[in-house]
């Protein structure tokens, strides 16, 4: 026999929403980290002044959001350049990102139609580096056969001319930056709100209480009886 739920009443759950105390000052570190980890320079400069958040230097994010934007936009020597500006030693010390940003002017190349660039690229500046990593090669050979096929829109590694391997590259280069810079590469925010919806989950097999359906609004949906 399934055990019947327990019934919390809007006045109830409200109750004892209102005796968790959480402390402004949290709260404004939640919202600037979240504005400074996605590159939010402008909201992040308005909300620093009104809220006296924690003094950051937002000029790194324009720089940041600056090598980022490069990548999303395939212009990877560009982006390369901006990294070193910013901090040379990211690079030095991390030899799966410069590798992927490589394979990505790989990529840019061989989008173009430079076929012939393209090859020399990979002999002179990719193969090496497979050599010395089997994940690498593997990355290089899956890239270099885009240049098999003459419709490479329907090609089996025609993903990697989506704009989605730009986002990823874009992405890892964003974290590797913010970590170098002693910052948290992922926002906080989204990860409570997963672990809000996850605990509402949990919750929901013992218990009918006011839940948040619309985490936009946050607004308390009364519990069906």
């Amino acid at each position: 026999m399934a055990m019947s739920k327990k019934l919390i009443t809007r006045e109830e759950w409200e109750r004892k929403l209102n005796d968790v105390k959480i402390r402004k000052e949290d709260m404004n570190k939640l919202v600037m980290n979240f504005l400074v980890t996605e590159g939010y320079v402008d909201a992040a400069e308005k909300f620093q002044m009104e809220s006296g958040a924690e003094h950051i230097d937002l000029a790194t994010i324009t720089d940041r959001m600056a090598a980022k934007k490069a990548v999303q936009c395939g212009n990877v020597e560009d982006a390369i350049e901006k990294v070193n500006d910013l901090n040379p030693e990211i690079l030095d010390t991390n030899p799966q990102l410069f590798f992927h940003l490589q394979q990505q002017r790989l990529i840019e190349l061989i989008r173009n139609g430079k076929v012939n660039e393209a090859l020399q690229f990979a002999q002179e500046e990719l193969a090496p580096r497979g050599e010395e990593d089997h994940s690498f090669l593997e990355e290089l050979e899956r890239t270099v056969a885009l240049l098999a096929f003459e419709d490479v829109s329907n090609c089996p590694v025609g993903d990697l001319l989506d704009i989605s391997q730009r986002l990823k590259t874009a992405s890892e280069v964003n974290a590797a930056i913010l970590t170098s810079q002693s910052h948290e590469k992922d926002p906080k925010l989204p990860s409570l709100l997963k672990m809000l919806l996850w605990a509402q989950n949990q919750l929901d097999e013992k218990a009918a209480y006011p839940r948040i359906k619309n985490l936009s609004t946050a607004m308390l949906e009364d519990p069906a009886v």
